[in-house]
């Protein structure tokens, strides 16, 4: 039995990686605050706002997620949920966005780090998967929020295989620009608060971003492949 649980997994590249888990034969557990139609097995949702620490503490203390580990001998965790917004320079961003971002994009992913690790002692083969971003390690004007979060994912894997946690391998993938709901806000935003917006417009109108089931499918491929974990921060176009 071979198991994975994804984040943001009901639009994007989310959707493409459960697809291409689903296809693998893995049982997915998906978590979103929408559902991903079309899937009659293999598939569980559950809906669930990463954005609201409350409601994520108490989804883990039903103890669902444990009991959806138990009788696997391989287990995942992909932290692909992640928000771009606030996009403006500083002093334009608000407090209530910058705290949805760093909560959505870094605390949720690290508290379900923490879980999962807990709730799969007994797996001997286990992979934390957290989707990075080229943003993490190249600094945008009107990104200074987004760059942050993701760098703080890069350095925790970094983190976490220094600490030499029995079976488990662990890696910050970034999975380059990909056609989702996140490219069409960076194309809504005004040039005054992103300055790279017409870039990212381009990118668009020439066809160079890549398509979420495309890469989906290239993630899994080497998520479950026996180069996982070679290197801890990554860029799948690279590979």
């Amino acid at each position: 039995m071979k198991k994975a649980i994804v984040t943001g997994h009901s639009k994007g590249l989310g959707a493409g990686i459960t697809s291409a888990l689903l296809a693998e034969g893995y049982n997915v557990l998906g978590l979103s605050r929408s559902a991903l139609p079309g899937f009659e097995s293999g598939l569980e949702q559950v809906a669930l706002d990463l954005g609201d620490p409350a409601a994520l503490e108490a989804w883990l203390d039903s103890g669902e997620l444990a009991g959806f580990l138990e009788h696997t001998e391989s287990a995942i965790l992909v932290n692909n949920a992640g928000i771009v917004e606030p996009i403006a320079p500083l002093g334009r961003q608000g407090a209530a966005a910058i705290a949805r971002a760093v909560t959505v994009n870094v605390s949720a992913a690290l508290v379900l780090a923490d879980a999962f690790v807990t709730a799969s002692e007994d797996v001997a083969d286990r992979r934390l998967v957290h989707i990075s971003s080229g943003a993490g390690r190249h600094a945008y004007s009107g990104w200074s929020v987004y760059c942050a979060t993701k760098a703080a994912l890069d350095h925790h894997a970094r983190g976490v295989a220094a600490d030499t946690i029995a079976g488990l391998k662990v890696e910050s993938l970034a999975p380059g620009t990909v056609d989702t709901g996140m490219q069409a806000t960076i194309r809504a935003t005004s040039e005054e608060d992103f300055s790279h917006r017409e870039r990212f417009v381009g990118l668009k109108e020439s066809g160079a971003l890549g398509d979420p089931e495309t890469v989906g499918a290239k993630i899994v491929a080497h998520v479950t492949s026996t180069s996982f974990g070679a290197e801890l921060v990554t860029d799948i176009r690279e590979m």
